[in-house]
């Protein structure tokens, strides 16, 4: 195993957009767009590791050296506590990117898989962090899919993985949106058609811009949103965040804003393209403007579901039943503990009783929960 360049160097460890995207194939939240995007944020040294394995194959996979990780579901000392297992320290590594929940090991065509993954363990518990003078550090892999943790798995670690949430998918049929209305069941098309029929009675309209035309709005909105949930943040900072990767990502970056005629938006939907997948990556409402109008799903999942040539709507991680029921499949992502000497060795059955809960609480929430899970994806780990 050779490492080829300074992981830390840039986002992706000096290789070129070009190259890394070779490897990243059609994963978007590895994609060198993202992974630049992702080193706009404050907070942490981005970078990218790349290895060159023993049988001339190559592998990478996004890293990030952390110190206290501003975002809650990527903190996994508080994850691991909460879940009643050993806790490892807060900084170090995080194996996978900081915006997006959704991690991938990345190899190019040809290459071995657990070959890949074995180089890549090697180099993930060999890295130094820049932030950090220690070499005992947490390497802590999270999002990741079953068979990117089988790999890692098949390669040498030891630890069991640790199930986080839900990823959620949506196939949208060659027929579009009228297609996909059809593949509901029954009583899901017509409440689907319900809510399209009230957010359009409300005299809504959607318009589409880029986020360089919008990032003011977006900003506005998801202030909004997140002090319904008891989150304040100030508005500049987030603004200069959007008006930033606007600026990165250019027509990439695509904003659905709604409004009736003549007033302000009350709403937004920010979401990535990649071929016939849209990933939708944001969302904001001004909750006190709405009109019980179904406003949420029709910006989001109603609207992606009617753009030309979409097959698939990445839904992402997280209310499993709001998305199940406008047809999604729900896949599990781990937290993998890469480390060596990783306080969660011994712990497999306490890890795995966590795991068959976390499952089981999933199929007892609500029949379409239950029929969306994916069995074979959970089984190995449960």
């Amino acid at each position: 195993m050779t490492v080829t360049t300074d992981t830390f160097a840039d986002a992706l460890g000096g290789l070129g957009d070009a190259e890394w995207d070779r490897l990243a194939g059609d994963r978007f939240y590895s994609s060198a767009l993202w992974l630049r995007v992702c080193a706009l944020e404050p907070g942490a040294v981005s970078g990218g590791l790349h290895v060159a394995t023993p049988g001339g194959g190559r592998a990478a996979i996004p890293v990030a050296a952390v110190t206290d990780e501003p975002t809650p579901d990527l903190r996994w000392h508080e994850l691991l506590a909460a879940r009643g297992l050993p806790a490892p320290e807060p900084g170090g590594l995080l194996v996978g990117q900081r915006r997006g929940y959704l991690a991938h090991l990345l190899t190019g065509a040809g290459t071995d898989r657990t070959e890949a993954a074995a180089a890549v363990l090697d180099a993930v518990r060999a890295l130094r962090s820049p932030l950090h003078a220690e070499t005992r550090i947490s390497r802590m892999a999270m999002y990741l899919t079953t068979e990117d943790v089988g790999a890692l798995r098949a390669a040498g670690v030891r630890t069991a993985p640790v199930a986080l949430t839900t990823d959620a998918w949506i196939e949208v049929p060659p027929g579009g949106y009228h297609a996909w209305l059809d593949s509901l069941s029954g009583r899901r098309a017509r409440s689907v058609r319900s809510e399209v029929r009230k957010f359009e009675r409300a005299g809504y309209e959607l318009e589409h811009r880029t986020l360089t035309e919008s990032w003011q709005d977006v900003a506005r909105l998801l202030a909004r949103s997140l002090l319904r949930y008891g989150r304040t943040v100030e508005v500049a900072p987030m603004a200069e965040s959007f008006r930033m990767q606007g600026e990165l990502a250019g027509p990439r970056a695509q904003v659905v804003l709604c409004a009736r005629p003549g007033e302000p938006p009350v709403g937004f939907c920010l979401y990535y393209r990649v071929g016939d997948t849209v990933y939708l990556r944001a969302h904001g409402l001004d909750h006190d403007r709405l009109v019980s109008a179904a406003e949420y799903f029709n910006v989001t999942y109603y609207m992606a579901a009617r753009l030309p040539g979409v097959r698939r709507l990445h839904a992402g991680a997280g209310t499993a039943e709001g998305k199940a029921l406008r047809g999604a499949s729900l896949r599990p992502l781990w937290l993998l503990d890469l480390s060596e000497d990783s306080p969660l060795t011994g712990y497999d059955e306490e890890i795995r009783a966590h795991n068959r809960a976390l499952l089981a609480g999933l199929r007892d929430s609500s029949p379409v929960v239950s029929a969306a899970l994916d069995g074979e994806l959970w089984g190995p780990y449960c």
